[in-house]
């Protein structure tokens, strides 16, 4: 059996999903956008920044306040898929997924939550 400290060894060292995720409001279908090189981290995060209201987007947070976390879906809508040519960069992937799925969803104005020409990696 294991011991608890290789178990949090092998936790440290195993590959955490990076990729794209959105939080959508169910009630108006306005969504934030967002990328992360550790999807599992930064939903925590997120929803813990809107919990205790402190989320840097103003929107997002005042829609969170008035509706409720009821009203919000946390979804991860892709993940860089990891390969084992000599060439690949993780970062350079997950910005190419970032430029996909802003021209696909435009999270802008009535649409969403994100501001034009604003980063959308979080973590």
């Amino acid at each position: 059996m294991d011991s608890r400290k290789d178990l949090i060894r092998e936790y440290k060292e195993r590959t955490k999903p990076s990729g794209i995720f959105q939080i959508r409001n169910a009630a108006n279908g306005k969504v934030f956008l967002g990328s992360s090189l550790n999807l599992e981290g930064v939903l925590n995060g997120q929803r813990f920044r809107l919990d205790t209201k402190s989320h840097p987007n103003a929107a997002l947070q005042a829609d969170w306040t008035s509706s409720g976390a009821d009203a919000f879906v946390f979804e991860i809508l892709e993940e860089v898929k990891i390969t084992d040519d000599p060439y690949f960069n993780i970062n350079d992937e997950l910005t190419l997924l970032e430029q996909i799925w802003l021209e696909k969803l435009e999270p802008y104005g009535e649409r969403g939550y994100n501001v034009e020409g604003k980063k959308i990696r979080v973590a």
